[in-house]
């Protein structure tokens, strides 16, 4: 059950209902691959700060998308009730109703084909426009995955296929996209990286999706966790932040060119620490921080990652 006092947190001002509802402790995750796929291209001395900066902000857009759909989805669909164990949502305490909700996801929705559009057009121009197209439906493909996570008719989350979802939109094609739109082309290595990751944003779903396991049984969320129990779950996420870890060793291999390319290495302590603390703490509540820890540790990863390949 949630405290009388983190009901009031949601409620409050409907400015700070929107607010909570956006969830902006997501945010930092959905950049990392951005600044990945710029450190990348910056590597090869073809950064474009503009494409990075629309690239950012169209990230943003569909992270809140994200977040506002899985709001008013999850309270649709029963995933949000008394069982579950995570902060109380803006919807399912009343603070936000669903009407209000459903063209806040309109809005956001529009804003980011907008951004989209902007960002193919300061990278593309009208030069290559079969590539234009290509990206504008890996762009309605993105809002289509955003909305449909656990809203919609059919949720896919609710099938389990959040992982893979998280995995392609967090890692290869937020790594990838933003290297191609400023290098115009794609080395297969930089697929190493980009499954990196995937794999780390995937870890930080599967944190997620362990602690509110028992409340997303109960709703019919088949996810990772509930298909494969707390135990194997949390064996999951250590089989993620290892692939992860070691897709960025063999990225530094194939392209050895300084020491200072393994700096991302001093991010190890900070992976096992979560890996560890995932596997040691069973009350689901403990396992709240340890989504944010993991989303930090993502973010010094890339950095570190990054700095590395400039150095």
């Amino acid at each position: 059950m949630t405290s009388p006092s983190s009901a009031s947190a949601v409620s409050g001002t409907p400015a700070k209902a929107w607010l909570s509802a956006f969830r902006p402790r997501t945010l930092p995750l959905a950049l990392a691959s951005i600044m990945a796929g710029g450190f990348l291209a910056a590597s090869t001395g073809q950064f474009r700060g503009s494409v990075v900066g629309l690239a950012a902000l169209t990230t943003v857009l569909l992270q809140i998308l994200s977040n506002l759909a899985n709001d008013y989805g999850d309270s649709q669909n029963g995933a949000d009730s008394v069982h579950r164990e995570g902060p109380l949502r803006a919807v399912q305490s009343g603070a936000i109703s669903p009407a209000q909700m459903k063209r806040g996801m309109t809005v956001f929705g529009v804003l980011s084909l907008l951004s989209g559009l902007a960002l193919l057009w300061v990278a593309l121009g009208t030069a290559g426009l079969w590539i234009s197209g290509a990206f504008l439906l890996l762009g309605l493909a993105a809002i289509w995955a955003a909305v449909n996570y656990t809203a919609g008719a059919r949720p896919y989350g609710y099938a389990g296929l959040g992982d893979l979802s998280v995995f392609i939109f967090f890692g290869l094609v937020g790594v990838c996209g933003t290297y191609f739109l400023q290098v115009r082309t794609l080395p297969w290595p930089v697929l190493l990286p980009a499954a990196a990751l995937g794999c780390f944003a995937t870890a930080v779903l599967n944190v997620n999706n362990i602690r509110d396991i028992r409340s997303d049984e109960l709703a019919g969320k088949i996810t990772i966790p509930v298909r494969l129990g707390a135990r194997h779950a949390r064996r999951y996420h250590w089989l993620l932040l290892l692939l992860g870890f070691g897709c960025a060793v063999v990225y530094v291999a194939l392209t050895y060119h300084s020491p200072w390319q393994w700096l991302f290495v001093a991010a190890a302590p900070l992976l096992l620490r979560n890996a560890w603390q995932v596997w040691q703490r069973q009350n689901s509540r403990e396992l709240d921080p340890l989504l944010k820890q993991m989303a930090l540790t993502t973010l010094v990863f890339t950095l570190l990652f990054g700095v590395g390949q400039l150095l």
